[in-house]
C-alpha cells in the first residue's frame, strides 16, 4: 500500500460504533508502522527494506497487543475500546502491506517477506511500478469507501 492506510484506519473506524477515542486511535494504528520510514531515510539510506523493520512485525505488535490489552482491561478499562481498535488498525496495516508489498508474517523463524501478489518492475521507478499495478485498484476503492463515509457523516 502507497497511500491507503490512513483511510482504512477511518473506515475501520467509521464502521464502528461511535465511542470516545476510537478515530484517533485508529488513525493512529493505521499509519504507525510506516514511520520507520523515517529511519529507512534518514539512518539507513534505504538500504534495508522498511518491512523487514520490528514495527512491520505482525509477532511484535502481537506480543505487545498480548501484554498491553490485559493492562488496560484491569486499570483502564475505559480505553479498551481504543486499544483494541488501535491494534486492529496495526494488524489492518500489515494485512494491506501483505497484498504486494510482503511481510515478514514468520518472524523471527522466517527471514522471507510473505505478499498475495508480486508487482514487477515494469516501469522506470518502483512508484509508477506500484501505480500502474491493478492491485492499486484496492488502493482506489479504500479511498473510496473512505470518502463516502465522510460525506455520510457530514450530514449529520
Amino acid at each position: 500500500m502507497l497511500t491507503a492506510h490512513l483511510p482504512s484506519g477511518y473506515v475501520l473506524a467509521r464502521l464502528l460504533p461511535e465511542r470516545r477515542w476510537l478515530l484517533p486511535a485508529a488513525l493512529i494504528g493505521a499509519v504507525l508502522p510506516d514511520l520507520d520510514m523515517l529511519w529507512f531515510h534518514f539512518v539507513d539510506q534505504g538500504s534495508v527494506h522498511h518491512h523487514r523493520y520490528w514495527v512491520h512485525m505482525p509477532g511484535f505488535w502481537a506480543a505487545i497487543a498480548a501484554l498491553t490489552l490485559p493492562v488496560v482491561a484491569i486499570w483502564a478499562r475505559v480505553l479498551l475500546p481504543a486499544a483494541a481498535v488501535f491494534f486492529a488498525a496495526l494488524l489492518l496495516h500489515i494485512i494491506l502491506d501483505s497484498i504486494s508489498g510482503g511481510i515478514l508474517w514468520r518472524a523471527p523463524f522466517d527471514d522471507k517477506l510473505y505478499a498475495l501478489v508480486e508487482v514487477p518492475a515494469s516501469q522506470s521507478h518502483w512508484v509508477l511500478s506500484f501505480l500502474l499495478h491493478w492491485t492499486f485498484l484496492l488502493e482506489l476503492c479504500i479511498w473510496g469507501g473512505a470518502i463516502y463515509l465522510w460525506r455520510r457523516g457530514r450530514g449529520k
